[in-house]
């Protein structure tokens, strides 16, 4: 099979590979899943987040939203002594922070996954590269919903956070027109 070459370095990268990424999705717990991992990614790899994603899920409740969003200053002590999760105490509030919002979305009768996909009128982008070089770390779509994020007080949200966080959910998909699962 051939594969991005970015996931072949490990079963955990292949599996996300294969399964998840650029895969469409709607589920909001998934969304609020891959936002968190993708922002405690800033400054880190990928393969270090994807180690303890099993680690997250359970100091984040397995990313409910509405539980999330009542976490209080213990708890954020608690997760910032976990070391199944990266323990950086902005990423943490940022999270916290960031149910809030969703919560705050879905009490206003919004999803926050329907947010996401109306910025490209539910139609997934699929761009094609040849070589991992040409991807783009962030775009004009990435920029614009960061910006809008931002001023919703959400957290933790730039626009090469949001450009991975928008394959992780399959708004885009960026497999190599070489990989099998494009």
């Amino acid at each position: 099979m051939m594969r991005c070459p970015w996931a072949n370095s490990s079963e955990e990268m292949m599996a996300y590979h294969d399964n998840e990424w650029c895969k469409v999705r709607h589920d909001e717990k998934y969304f609020f899943e891959m936002l968190t991992l993708e922002l405690s990614q800033a400054g880190l790899s990928w393969s270090t987040i994807i180690k303890r994603r099993n680690g997250y899920r359970v100091a984040f409740a397995n990313f409910d939203v509405d539980v999330v969003a009542r976490f209080d200053d213990l708890k954020k002590e608690e997760l910032l002594q976990n070391p199944e999760i990266i323990r950086n105490k902005l990423k943490v509030n940022a999270t916290i922070n960031n149910a809030k919002q969703i919560q705050a979305m879905h009490n206003d009768g919004q999803k926050f996954s329907d947010y996401i996909w109306n910025f490209v009128d539910n139609k997934q982008i699929i761009n094609h590269y040849d070589d991992i070089d040409e991807m783009p770390a962030q775009t004009q779509l990435s920029q614009t919903i960061s910006k809008d994020l931002k001023k919703r007080g959400f957290r933790f949200v730039g626009p090469t956070i949001i450009y991975s966080f928008l394959q992780a959910v399959g708004v885009i998909n960026d497999h190599l027109d070489s990989c099998d699962f494009k």
